[in-house]
């Protein structure tokens, strides 16, 4: 039992865990005050928080224990839900920020893309890793995932939720591109993308996304509007300096910064507890996504080694894109924070994602000790064979 638990990787079990509780602390921080204007008692989000973290930690320990490879048998299934989901959020969904991509159970938002992003993952991860012996071969190997890679973009688009397609595609490239593909199917790959972007681009500019380029690039030229957000978050940024004004004394959470406990809350993270703060949270966040890497580099089973790139790819993109729109960067695209911001469908995918990681290392530190083991006992056999021969003259 002891040997079972030291085949864990503490990192990867710790650190998420770590995040996210301060993320259900700063949480509370940032929208108690939201929560009253509401019409909810202050501690509204902070619960719903708690819950959605309670349940993620159950699928974080739950998929730690199950075998990774058990989701490239039940792929097929994985994908197919998601699709369904899509399509149903499209027909049946409530809208929320001008994008029609949730699903309202009572009190309860679920988002399918959120869960689109891990099944998507997971269906290329074991789609590519089932095509390596042919994996130069583009019609039979590269082109067929793009094709259901496609749909599920093209689901997301017409939500229209263009900062989780965003995300995707970055996702699905960095997998794409870890598969072994040929250097020249990979280019030509882009080459594609650009010219889409290019046909899709014209026909999807709107006077709201307009205002977010000017917001993100030209904020002061329209202080009142389109850059009210931005100017705001480097107000929380500007004030809180090296150390912060203090847990809970965020000025711009009072109904100045908008999202403050969503798209903004490393905003406030830098009002109430500074630059300091802030590296606190980088360095956890860094730590997840380099020690998936570095676990990916070490996995000898192509399955898993692509999963533990898609994974780390998804937190470090999102973490990114978050970070690049609350400090003009990026335009703003309503991407949360990974593990800190409010969002029950974003932490529970999290948690669960960080679970599956965390199975992928401990198989592979188990993989090395046998190896290191089977070694051993090659050597002392060799040696004790040595040992016992007699040369004659």
């Amino acid at each position: 039992m002891i040997r079972r638990l030291k085949d864990y990787d503490f990192t990867l079990l710790i650190v998420p865990v770590l995040l996210a509780l301060f993320g259900v602390v700063m949480v509370y921080s940032a929208s108690m005050v939201t929560a009253v204007v509401e019409g909810f008692d202050s501690t509204h989000y902070l619960v719903r928080q708690s819950q959605w973290f309670v349940l993620g930690l159950g699928c974080l320990i739950a998929l730690s224990l199950i075998p990774y490879q058990f989701l490239q048998r039940l792929v097929k299934i994985i994908i197919i839900t998601v699709v369904l989901m899509l399509i149903a959020v499209k027909l049946f969904g409530t809208t929320v920020g001008n994008a029609q991509s949730w699903f309202r159970i009572g009190s309860i938002g679920i988002q399918p893309a959120e869960f689109a992003k891990l099944g998507l993952i997971i269906y290329l991860s074991s789609v590519y890793s089932k095509k390596q012996a042919y994996i130069n071969d583009f019609t039979k190997a590269v082109l067929p995932p793009l094709v259901m890679t496609a749909l599920i973009l093209s689901l997301i688009v017409l939500q229209p939720d263009i900062g989780t397609a965003f995300i995707i595609l970055m996702i699905a490239g960095s997998v794409i591109m870890s598969s072994g593909i040929r250097t020249k199917h990979l280019l030509f790959l882009i080459m594609i993308g650009v010219i889409v972007l290019a046909i899709a681009v014209p026909n999807m500019v709107t006077e709201v996304r307009i205002n977010r380029f000017t917001g993100a690039y030209q904020p002061f030229e329209a202080p009142d509007s389109s850059g009210h957000h931005l100017i705001q978050s480097y107000l929380a940024i500007g004030v809180g300096g090296l150390t912060g004004e203090g847990l809970g004394q965020s000025v711009q959470k009072l109904g100045f910064l908008f999202g403050a406990h969503t798209d903004f809350i490393m905003s406030v993270i830098a009002e109430e507890l500074g630059f300091i703060g802030v590296i606190i949270v980088l360095s956890l966040l860094a730590t997840i996504v380099l020690r998936g890497l570095y676990i990916s580099n070490r996995c000898k089973d192509s399955f898993g080694a692509l999963l533990a790139i898609g994974i780390s790819s998804m937190i470090g993109i999102q973490a990114f894109i978050n970070l690049g729109s609350i400090s003009g960067i990026l335009p703003i695209t309503g991407v949360t924070l990974p593990f800190v911001s409010y969002g029950g469908s974003s932490l529970l995918v999290l948690m669960a994602s960080v679970g599956i990681l965390n199975n992928i290392a401990k198989q592979v530190k188990q993989r090395e000790q046998d190896d290191q083991q089977q070694s051993k006992q090659d050597t002392d056999h060799h040696n004790t064979n040595r040992g016992g021969t007699r040369w004659v003259n």
